[in-house]
């Protein structure tokens, strides 16, 4: 059975005409409920992880300063978020919902996290909606348990991953892959194991044509044992803050391609939904049904 991580919390109020798209995290698993992709007993609500889960990838005096909400008004900017106790409490469960999934994609192939994809978080700060890098929580989570020894992170996000770069950057045991908009932010790129900087405006077929080409060669050299897969929706052509020139079914291609892909060399993978933000709310919440549809229809 597909399962798939969500909580009330995953929508957290902001200011009025913040640009962050909230709403998804209510609509997204009502969509789902609604058309019969999904029943109530796919989804589990995550909780709150060990401490020592999240310090595997994170500083931590900055964990401390953050939990504390003691981080300085600069980091409170670059976050891009009201800092707040429920704030950090939404990250802590998101961190769970993919540990979570890490254990529930070692048996039954796969798992999704309706939240997520939180990878602009280093080591020791947060950037862009993001504060603690679930991927990163995850895959440390996995090796230090040993249930993986060589992971692969794929992140098709139209921005850098550049916190999990960050976070992996001497760790052999975690390749870091990112595929994004060469102008896109953060406009300081750090250095992931393969980066593929994209032009503005890659269509369809560009992007998939590299991506089919990337992807082979990748499983063939590095054999991993665990996907993770960051899987943005704001490749997408109407994406506010991307640079793609995607359509819908573009992006539903690639999300095929990838667990197909995952499905037929039997490797386990982690889902995290990442960002998407196209001014209409039904861009987004479809473009990401689409990667739970393909996931039912793949693997169950």
């Amino acid at each position: 059975m597909l399962k798939i991580a969500c909580h009330p919390i995953y929508k957290h109020p902001l200011p009025e005409g913040h640009r962050f798209p909230m709403i998804k995290y209510e609509l997204l698993p009502q969509q789902l409920l609604h058309e019969g992709t999904c029943a109530p007993e796919n989804f589990f609500e995550p909780a709150f992880p060990k401490d020592q889960h999240i310090l595997a990838a994170h500083d931590p005096n900055y964990y401390l300063d953050l939990t504390n909400l003691e981080l300085s008004s600069s980091a409170i900017r670059k976050i891009g978020f009201p800092l707040s106790e429920e704030l950090v409490q939404r990250e802590r469960i998101i961190a769970d919902g993919t540990i979570k999934g890490c254990e529930f994609a070692l048996e039954h192939g796969i798992a999704m996290n309706i939240a997520g994809g939180t990878h602009h978080a280093y080591t020791n700060r947060g950037e862009a909606f993001c504060m603690l890098n679930d991927q990163a929580i995850g895959a440390r989570y996995l090796t230090n348990k040993g249930l993986a020894k060589n992971i692969l992170i794929v992140d098709l996000d139209v921005h850098q991953g550049n916190g999990t770069a960050e976070i992996f950057e001497t760790d052999h045991s975690v390749f870091t892959f990112s595929m994004h908009g060469k102008g896109n932010y953060p406009f300081k790129k750090e250095t992931s194991d393969l980066d593929i900087p994209l032009e503005k405006g890659t269509t369809d077929q560009e992007y998939l044509a590299i991506l089919k080409r990337t992807l082979p060669q990748l499983l063939e050299n590095l054999q991993p044992d665990f996907i993770f897969y960051l899987c943005g929706v704001d490749i997408l052509a109407s994406d506010k803050l991307g640079t793609l020139s995607m359509t819908l079914e573009g992006c539903k291609e690639r999300d095929r391609y990838i667990l197909q892909t995952c499905f037929d060399t039997k490797i386990p993978v982690q889902c995290s939904m990442g960002g998407g933000y196209s001014p209409d709310i039904k861009t987004i919440v479809e473009a990401h049904a689409n990667t739970f549809r393909l996931a039912q229809e793949i693997y169950f």
